[in-house]
């Protein structure tokens, strides 16, 4: 992880899961949309999740890219305002859920009610500090 003015930089994978009706290509295009969103917080970087880690030679540069899956390289005091922006997206799109996995421990948003939602967050962001 690297080093932010005394903060150590973390990477938090965020995996959507489409609804039962969402085909590949909104999957990506949902994914996409949300790489924008997150970009426009102060985070370091967002890329396509890599499955496998290196691509092989010769491979497109598409290739061994995870769908619907984002890594967020983040400073620890974005990681609220991300899981914030994660839960507003998600309203009103065809997403069953979003997963946020960090440091061993894993919060997925989707159907659960708002008070369910809140303690869950809570506990995700209380377990970081």
């Amino acid at each position: 992880m690297a080093d932010r003015g005394g903060e150590r930089a973390g990477a938090v994978r965020l995996t959507v899961v489409g609804g039962a009706d969402v085909d590949d290509e909104e999957l990506d295009s949902l994914t996409r949309q949300l790489r924008s969103a997150l970009l426009e917080l102060d985070v370091d970087d967002v890329r396509s999740w890599r499955a496998g880690g290196e691509v092989p030679a010769g491979a497109k540069s598409g290739e061994g890219l995870a769908l619907g899956v984002l890594a967020v390289t983040l400073a620890p005091v974005v990681l609220r305002s991300v899981v914030r922006l994660v839960e507003a997206w998600l309203q009103n799109r065809p997403v069953r859920s979003v997963r946020l996995e960090l440091d061993g421990r894993s919060l997925e948003l989707g159907d659960a009610t708002d008070a369910e939602k809140q303690r869950l967050i809570e506990a995700f962001l209380d377990a970081r500090d």
